[in-house]
């Protein structure tokens, strides 16, 4: 049953209504209280501010605008497509006239863009090719006859900008348009051709209008010069050249200037990219207007807000706090024991405070809940660790977000591993034990401390120990003691049948990926043996009887290194395989056996990585002059392997997922379909698939089951007449009552009200609202 909320009983909600009535009165009454006592003189000066920054704006998108242009010509003087051979070519003209209408696309203010070479009888265009003659016939301007045009076109050396001018473009039709010449190649003191802009008046006037936001008064552009390029009048008559002079000597900001007889305020803004001046004037009566109206919003405002403000606070209040019960009955309607992890002090707090002490307790213990999620990210932590080693950079403070903590001085990594990968589904409860046991473990007398890692494999995982030196043993001593107290360890634990591979020591982490390549090529070295359960990388050395000059640790070191993905560690072995070619007195014969030895290793570890594309990165061990160059051949392909490796195992990663949520989705039906079950039929790990199911899909692997079977209950609940409980276990659900209380909150209605309200007479579903 829903309770009700007594506000006035609350102290929390006569908290809120006071601090909102008290927020929104109080800064209301000063406001008013400045605007009033300010008033006309800080409104102008915000007035003036504004639209001097408005305009300010607008210089800066006119400038931008023209730099564009500056920069298509920059680019269209050193387009192939537009240089003079390929422009008289018949066959080129074409591209030439599309690049054209390309560079014309790029800005909006460009109305025709026309290309010119000097000397030339002809004109180019976005649409085509014109004799200057049908040009000038085509573009008529009132100011700028057909002599001016030519010898501007052939002579003008800097950038020009032309001012508003009439074009005449057919039959009565007149157009007030600006011209903007650029000489090509840009600031050659001998140019080759023109680049001829043609922009409309209106494009850069309503571009001013349409930033100053309904602007009423006049706009004008001058150049450098101080001619007029450009204007928009919206006061009638134009200004006399006196007035215009006056404009144009103004500097930046907001001035008071009489015109006419009549004060109007003037605000003028100067590019320093071109020396142009942007000038906007209005009467000051109308340019000030907005103040009356303003003063009068704010004393209609505020008498609406004083008679509605307590309203507002109450609905405001209502809005903040009913939330906030409802979250706090939701806490109160736990059961002891979900608090059963709080001290007395906070039980009494929450008993005796208001809501929100009722929701920090029950917060307090659900947190506590949450830390139980924990392992994930804290394993995908150590995984990084095994894999790239500790980095110096890493994020401050994110182990011990976790609760690691690695503060020994030495670190090694181990592979655990069972001897009956096999018996995996019947030992799964004794493996699991396991991993909870190694997921965080110290052994005092021995000065270490042990993290677990999962793996993607199910019958692996890693063990980070770190371990400070005891004064009365050597560290190898110390290795060997600890990896066999993990051993006696496991042990006991069911029949697991454990392997351990102990990789080499190091100083802190930096170097932990390396030890864990070792730790695995102990361990694949040790299934080669019989009744070995705890294999040394120290303790791997070469076949006497076999003709090779490179350690087997080494060769051993490179093939894992190459198998995981690593590329740092190959790297360090294969420096370390070569160096044996710099022995002296070493023969190229020999030098020439021991590269096809490590090159021989290399292309055998890709081959069992199913790693075949490596044409063009063999090095050759014919021609090479020294053990450098043959090593950066070896590095090089060591690299592409790594790459395809991490590629490969990507690809098999997203590969295997969609096989399993192909098999789900064909067996969702299955009421023995679990995590278990598929984590042992497809070989992972029950983490890692929950953690790569949940990416690929959106959502845990319960709710995705539960999604499919409550699609087809209700497909089979809409489309036929079969009993309820059949068609429940049929989906896959055993516990009939329990897959109706989920259906119900999860609809609102039983299966029964579904089927009712959602089908038709005719057996059809019907379209729900």
């Amino acid at each position: 049953m829903k309770v009700k909320p007594s506000y006035f009983k609350s102290k929390l909600f006569l908290k809120y209504i006071s601090s909102y009535l008290f927020v929104l009165v109080v800064p209301l009454v000063c406001l008013t209280f400045v605007l009033y006592h300010n008033t006309a003189s800080n409104l102008r000066a915000q007035i003036e501010q504004s639209h001097l920054n408005q305009l300010k704006q607008a210089e800066t998108i006119v400038d931008t605008h023209l730099q564009q242009m500056n920069d298509i010509a920059s680019r269209a003087a050193y387009d192939p497509r537009l240089s003079r051979y390929r422009v008289h070519d018949a066959y080129y003209s074409s591209e030439a006239i599309s690049a054209l209408g390309n560079y014309k696309a790029a800005s909006p203010i460009i109305d025709e863009m026309f290309l010119y070479f000097r000397g030339d009888p002809r004109i180019y265009s976005s649409v085509g090719m014109y004799d200057l003659d049908v040009f000038a016939d085509k573009y008529r301007f009132r100011n700028w006859n057909s002599d001016a045009v030519d010898r501007d076109l052939n002579e003008v050396r800097y950038t020009t900008m032309r001012p508003a001018d009439l074009v005449g473009r057919g039959a009565g039709f007149e157009q007030s348009t600006l011209v903007y010449l650029v000489p090509i190649v840009p600031n050659s003191p001998n140019p080759h051709g023109t680049l001829m802009y043609f922009v409309k008046e209106s494009s850069l006037t309503n571009l001013i209008d349409s930033i100053l936001g309904g602007y009423e008064g006049s706009s004008y552009i001058f150049d450098a010069e101080g001619q007029v390029l450009a204007v928009k009048n919206n006061q009638g008559e134009g200004l006399n050249a006196e007035s215009l002079a006056s404009l144009v000597s103004l500097s930046t900001g907001t001035h008071s200037v009489k015109i006419g007889g009549v004060p109007h305020s003037v605000v003028s803004v100067k590019s320093e990219l071109n020396g142009w001046e942007y000038v906007t004037l209005m009467p000051s009566s109308q340019f000030f207007s907005s103040v009356l109206h303003i003063r009068t919003f704010i004393a209609v405002l505020f008498s609406i807000v004083v008679i509605f403000g307590a309203l507002g606070a109450w609905m405001l209040a209502r809005r903040q706090y009913g939330p906030i019960f409802q979250l706090s009955e939701f806490a109160g309607s736990k059961p002891v024991s979900a608090l059963s992890n709080e001290s007395d002090d906070v039980r009494e707090e929450a008993a005796g405070g208001n809501e929100l002490d009722r929701i920090r307790s029950a917060l307090q213990a659900f947190s506590a809940r949450a830390d139980l999620h924990e392992p994930y990210a804290r394993n995908h932590f150590l995984l990084t660790l095994l894999r790239h080693g500790g980095d110096s950079e890493q994020a401050a403070g994110l182990p011990e977000s976790f609760g690691l903590r690695f503060d020994r001085s030495r670190y090694f990594a181990m592979l655990i591993g069972r001897d009956r990968p096999e018996a995996a589904a019947e030992d799964a409860k004794d493996w699991q034990l396991m991993l909870t046991m190694l997921a965080e473990a110290e052994y005092p007398e021995l000065g270490a401390r042990l993290h677990g890692v999962e793996l993607t494999k199910p019958d692996q995982i890693a063990v980070i120990v770190g371990f400070d030196p005891l004064d009365e043993t050597d560290e190898a001593s110390q290795i060997a003691r600890i990896a066999s107290a993990v051993y006696d360890h496991l042990q006991g634990i069911g029949r697991l049948n454990a392997a351990i591979g102990i990789g080499t020591c190091g100083s802190g982490t930096k170097r932990l990926n390396q030890s864990f390549i070792e730790a695995c090529s102990a361990f694949e070295s040790r299934t080669r043996g019989v009744g070995i359960n705890l294999a040394y990388f120290s303790d791997l050395t070469a076949d006497a009887g076999e003709a090779c000059w490179v350690s087997k640790t080494v060769l051993l070191k490179l093939s894992q290194s190459l198998k995981q993905g690593s590329a740092d560690v190959a790297a360090r072995s294969i420096g370390e395989a070569v160096d044996t070619l710099r022995a002296p007195a070493l023969s190229a014969v020999y030098m020439r056996c021991i590269g096809f030895d490590i090159l021989n290793t290399i292309l055998k570890t890709a081959s069992e990585a199913g790693v075949d594309n490596l044409q063009g990165c063999i090095p050759s061990l014919e021609t090479f002059s020294s053990p450098d160059e043959l090593e950066q051949g070896f590095l090089r392909l060591a690299n592409r392997i790594c790459e395809q490796v991490e590629q490969k195992e990507e690809t098999e990663a997203h590969t295997l997922m969609d096989t399993i949520v192909a098999y789900i989705d064909e067996h969702y039906a299955d009421h023995s379909l679990s995590l278990e079950t598929i984590s042992h039929n497809y070989s992972i790990s029950m983490s890692y698939f929950s953690r790569s199911f949940k990416e690929k899909v959106g959502v845990n692997f319960v709710q995705y089951i539960w999604q499919k079977r409550m699609a087809a209950a209700i497909v089979e609940l809409t489309t036929t007449d079969e009993p309820l409980k059949e068609i429940i276990q049929r989906v896959g659900y055993q516990d009939t009552p329990n897959f109706i209380r989920k259906f119900k909150k999860e609809t609102g209605h039983t299966p029964g009200q579904y089927r009712k309200l959602f089908t038709d007479p005719a057996g059809s579903m019907k379209e729900q609202a």
